[in-house]
This record gives structure tokens, sequence and C-alpha cells, in this order.
């Protein structure tokens, strides 16, 4: 009998997805269901975005491209780049790939080998250990602490790394805690990554989705020397509410950018050609900002409104998220098992959320509020009911 190959045997699949495809299969039966589970902004992509792919198809925008990508959109993504991070590249630092997810894998199976050490902070974005494990290297879990925000400390990263390190993922703002770092803790992180001569990915996907002022930084900014080891993942998916149309990129070294490209040469090729011109006008086109603030404004008010929420029920508690659409919330006064308490509360409460096990972290939820503002107070008036069950 043919056997399945041993490296799907060491993944399990995403349970985010699985949990959100299950709210979807429960509302298409006509349950009343609110999903706070999903990362994915509910606000329509911008017009102008979708006129400028439209206008790309009628021009024929339709053949093969670069597998690198179009050059008009790495050279939008340099500017972006230098004006919005200070980081200084050129198109040949540049790949534009499936989805920020896809940059993240191609970077895995470019950089990582058997045996290699990557370390990730938990809670984490449940894909970075499958993808560090399908690329047989070694995912190094180091626990944070609410006290410190779920922010890894320098302390912590140094006694992580061993001569098998190989590379350090950062993700700044978090998905699943919101957290971001400031730039003294990325000064203190990038002294020790210069001195044992690692790599660093900074996941920047939720850069724009800022909270009370909060400023994100580019660690690879902080210097030449930095910058040297560092790898920009990023998208436009969350801030642009252009999940579906998979355009992520990845910047870096020229080298790395090439064999990343020699990888996705391989896999997928080019990217969908004419999506890339929606992008361009993603990074182009002044109608973009105000579109960004828009979302962000909504994102504002409930984010406000889950954080009164969870301030008012007394079992349960969460850091302050001050980037991304998500509050991490520590359940462990009620359940020690959170994907028991996330299946329980969808089946008995019809509400979705995500368990904090798929993130690294058993003690806590995630509950997403990229939903709008309706199903938010509903599903939160739903979970209060449920722990007051427990």
């Amino acid at each position: 009998m043919n056997q399945l190959a041993a490296r799907v045997k060491q993944i399990t699949p995403s349970i985010t997805l699985g949990i959100a495809a299950k709210a979807k299969q429960m509302k298409t039966q006509g349950i009343d269901i609110y999903n706070l589970s999903s990362g994915e902004p509910d606000f329509d992509t911008p017009q102008h975005i979708k006129n400028s792919a439209i206008l790309a198809l009628q021009e024929g925008k339709t053949k093969y491209g670069p597998v690198s990508g179009e050059l008009a959109l790495k050279e939008a993504l340099v500017n972006k780049l230098k004006e919005d991070n200070g980081l200084d590249y050129t198109p040949d630092n540049i790949i534009v790939t499936n989805g920020g997810k896809h940059s993240l894998f191609n970077l895995m199976l470019a950089l990582i080998e058997s045996g290699d050490e990557v370390i990730i902070p938990a809670p984490y974005w449940l894909s970075y250990p499958e993808m560090v494990r399908l690329a047989k290297g070694i995912p190094v879990i180091v626990e944070t602490k609410a006290e410190t925000n779920y922010k890894i400390t320098p302390e912590q990263l140094l006694k992580a790394i061993t001569p098998k390190t190989k590379l350090f993922i950062l993700n700044s703002p978090s998905n699943p805690t919101g957290a971001v770092y400031t730039y003294q803790e990325l000064k203190k992180l990038a002294e020790i990554i210069i001195k044992y001569d690692i790599w660093i990915v900074s996941d920047e996907i939720y850069e724009k989705i800022l909270y009370s002022k909060t400023k994100h930084i580019s660690i690879g900014a902080l210097g030449k020397d930095i910058l040297r080891k560092t790898i920009i993942s990023n998208g436009f998916s969350k801030s642009y509410a252009m999940t579906g149309w998979r355009l992520g990129y990845l910047a870096g070294p020229s080298n790395l950018i090439k064999a990343v490209s020699t990888v996705q040469s391989h896999s997928t090729s080019n990217v969908c050609t004419f999506a890339q011109y929606g992008a361009i006008a993603a990074l182009k086109e002044k109608e973009s900002s105000a579109c960004v603030q828009e979302m962000l404004n909504a994102f504002t008010n409930r984010r406000n409104s889950v954080l009164k929420r969870v301030a008012s029920i007394p079992q349960i508690s969460c850091p302050i998220p001050m980037g991304a659409f998500y509050v991490f919330i520590d359940i462990s006064q009620i359940s020690k098992n959170s994907i028991q308490f996330s299946n329980d509360l969808l089946e008995k409460y019809q509400v979705a959320v995500i368990p904090g096990q798929a993130f690294g972290n058993d003690d806590c939820i995630r509950v997403s509020y990229a939903a709008d503002l309706i199903s938010i107070k509903k599903g939160m008036d739903r979970i209060e009911e449920f722990i007051n069950t427990l």
C-alpha cells in the first residue's frame, strides 16, 4: 500500500481555517452564528484597487510574468519600504509572492536545512512552526508572558540561541496578541542578532493597523548591520482588505531573494499578473490612505467595544492590543483546555473563536474584531453567558 510522505504526518492542519470553515457550514444550515474567529477584514477591497485590476485585464495583462513580480510593482514596493519603513532596497531585493504566507513558506525552503533551529516566540501565528518542520528545521518555542505583553525579552532570546540557530521569527504587530515592539525593545534584540550572526524575518503584515498613536518600526531600519540580517515579510491582505487576492512580498539581501525566486520558479511561477496591478494601485493611489483610515476607525471602535466587555467579565483578562485586530483572552480561571472551550462555545452558543493551543498557549482564546460591531457585541454577550455556565 502506498504511504503518505512522513513530512505530512509531522504537521497539523490549520485550526483557524478549520474552525472558520465549520462556522460557515453551520451558517449555511441556518444556524445563527457569530464568527469571531477569522483574521479577515469584513470590508470589501477598495474600488480603485479593483478598477486597476479590471483595467489590467482589459489591457491584456493576462500572460506569464516575471517570477519575482512585475517590475512596476517591485518599484512601488521599493518606494513604500523607503518612505514607510526607512529601508533602502532595490527591485533585486524584492520578490512578489502568493500572499504573505507564501513568502514565509518560500523563505523556509530557501534558508532552512535539516537540523537548523528557528526561534519562535509563543504565542505565535500557527503556521510558523509547521513551515519550519516542512523545511526539516527545528522550531524552538520560547514562551512569553502576559506581564511582558507576550513579547520576547532579550534575555529569553539570548538563552534560546545555540550553535544551530539559523533564524529568529518576529511578528509585530502580532497575531494573535496585538503586541507591538518599541524602538528600544527592537534595538536590544537587534544587538543580539548581530552579535550571534543569525537571520531575522520580520512579519509586518499588520503594520498599518495600529492604535493609540502606536508606531510601527521595522527592525531593519535600525542600522546597516541589522539590515544585512533582516528579511521583511508583508502583504496586502490585512491593510487593504485584499485577502482573496493572494498578494504578498519578501524583501531582503539580493542573493537570498534570488534563491527564493528559484524556489518559486518551480512551484507557482509568477503571481497572478493582473492582480499585481491592483497592488500597484493600493500602494500608489491617494485614495488608499483614506480607505485604510476608514477601516482603522472601524477597528478602533470594535477594539474598544471588545476591551470594555472583557473588562466587565471578572473570570477573564487580556493585554491591550496595540495593533492588528485580535484580543488574546486568558480563560485559565475557567478552563484548562482551549480547544474544548472553543468547541463547546461554538456548539452550544454558536460563537466561533480560535483556541489558544493553536498559537502555543492553551490558557487563552483568540477573539477577532475584524467582524462587524453587531456581531462582536452579540458574540461577546454569548461568550459571557457561556462563561457563567462553567
